[in-house]
């Protein structure tokens, strides 16, 4: 059966989440507290592909609850050009499924060394990236056999989420996690609806993704899902970036998939919205209901009543089926990527 890896590492999320949360939720609260003590100046997270998107969320989320500045690492700063930053005082997360990806166990290796406190985010806790780091965080998801990850991001984002909300010392914030398994859950029973959207959209051969805020990591995932499984040219924008340019190649029926969740970059994307209708676009809202009818769209759609700063755990879900069932409508195997293979080993 082609996908059968993909499809059961999806519908397995709910569990991956409930396991997460209740074993690793004291190694985090331990870890925050140090953290809290010991207040780092900066936070730079290293990763590449679909941990490279997780990180992204994770860079919203120490700037917009902690104030802390924070950005994406460049790995080869250290791997190619043998320079490594200043990083006394900052803390540094690598985060990488399999723990092997060589790119990011040197970033971690160099920065500790440079006096940074150093964290790896990672499934394996005997992988080289765990013992590079000074500390590690543990996934918890079991064994992903498909090359596309799916509950290793969704892993990762919750693992992020709860650092975070433990080191602001935010228990309403770490209370609100325990909805995440049900809400994954219920994303999953749109299931049918999202195969039939797939149907229609079999013929898509490009799309732009967009969001902002917290969503722009979905953007990135839900573009990279389309390209590792279904062979679309997909393209993740800022919605803000959308409009610098970009906005030029949209034409009649050109896909775009907006995800937009009710908070605070809602009306903007609206706005968005708008103007793509007005290009002839055939907008894909992936969104709990609501604040676009007056913008002609496809409803993809997600459980209702999730914090915004949740939203990204539950939004993916949609669409990594929509990504599988896409790949599956237009003949390709989701669980034997072109070209790719589950660890991807680069300096």
């Amino acid at each position: 059966m082609r996908g059968r890896l993909t499809i059961a590492e999806i519908r397995e999320q709910p569990e991956v989440l409930s396991r997460l949360l209740d074993v690793e939720r004291t190694s985090v609260i331990r870890l925050a507290r140090d953290l809290r003590r010991r207040r780092p100046s900066a936070v730079f997270l290293a990763a590449r592909g679909t941990s490279d998107n997780a990180a992204l969320y994770g860079h919203y989320l120490f700037e917009t609850v902690l104030g802390i500045p924070s950005g994406l690492a460049s790995p080869s700063v250290v791997t190619i050009y043998r320079k490594v930053p200043r990083l006394r005082g900052t803390l540094v997360l690598g985060l990488s499924q399999s723990g092997r990806s060589s790119d990011i166990v040197r970033y971690l290796e160099a920065a500790r060394a440079a006096g940074a406190r150093t964290v790896a985010i990672t499934n394996d806790g005997r992988s080289p990236l765990a013992r590079a780091a000074h500390d590690s965080l543990l996934l918890h998801a079991g064994v992903e056999r498909s090359v596309a990850a799916t509950k290793t991001y969704t892993a990762q984002l919750t693992l992020l989420s709860l650092l975070v909300a433990a080191m602001a010392g935010d228990r309403q914030l770490l209370n609100k996690r325990h909805a995440l398994p049900g809400l994954l859950d219920h994303a999953l029973r749109e299931e049918a609806a999202i195969h039939m959207l797939a149907l229609r959209l079999r013929n898509m051969e490009r799309c732009i993704v967009t969001a902002r805020g917290y969503n722009f990591a979905t953007a990135r995932e839900t573009a990279l899902k389309l390209k590792e499984t279904a062979a679309v040219a997909a393209e993740a924008l800022s919605s803000a970036d959308l409009l610098h340019g970009p906005i030029a190649v949209v034409g009649p029926r050109f896909p775009v998939i907006m995800v937009a969740p009710p908070g605070a970059p809602r009306p903007h994307l609206v706005r968005v919205a708008r103007r793509l209708a007005a290009q002839g676009a055939r907008i894909v809202a992936v969104s709990s209901g609501g604040g676009f009818d007056d913008v002609p769209h496809i409803l993809l759609r997600t459980p209702g009543k999730v914090a915004e700063i949740l939203t990204p755990h539950v939004y993916i879900v949609p669409l990594q089926l929509l990504a599988y069932h896409l790949a599956l409508a237009r003949g390709f195997d989701p669980d034997r990527p072109r070209g790719l293979r589950k660890v991807t080993r680069a300096l």
